[in-house]
């Protein structure tokens, strides 16, 4: 069973930064993609970045130089730094897991199969 757990959302001004967490219950992590997707109101959701099984990053163009995806997979850790923060960035924002194969371009939603309960990032002007 794969659980996702993300945490470290909060209220934040323009400019500023937060790092989001997930924390993956996988007992085999190391063999999963691993994606970072945001939800704004109204919007559908879209995949900001993604972590292959072979270390390889892979980010959304609006996103490319603002955020950073990075792993623990000794303590089966997700994270995506967010530097820079817009008010476009506000959104919900979701961890996913797939098993198997990705590769580094922007994740689909319809490809993950595992999702977190999704921690809200609001950015203020």
């Amino acid at each position: 069973q794969v659980q996702l757990v993300e945490s470290g959302g909060g209220s934040v001004q323009a400019g500023g930064s937060l790092r989001l967490s997930c924390e993956a219950s996988i007992d085999t992590y190391g063999s999963y993609c691993m994606a970072w997707f945001r939800q704004a109101p109204g919007k559908e959701r879209a995949g900001v970045a993604v972590y292959t099984r072979g270390g390889d990053t892979g980010y959304a163009d609006s996103v490319k130089g603002r955020f950073a995806i990075s792993q623990d997979r000794a303590k089966k850790m997700l994270y995506l730094q967010i530097n820079s923060l817009k008010p476009e960035d506000t959104a919900m924002y979701y961890c996913a897991a797939k098993p198997g194969y990705c590769s580094t371009r922007a994740p689909y939603q319809y490809e993950y199969r595992y999702w977190g309960q999704g921690t809200q990032v609001t950015v203020s002007s």
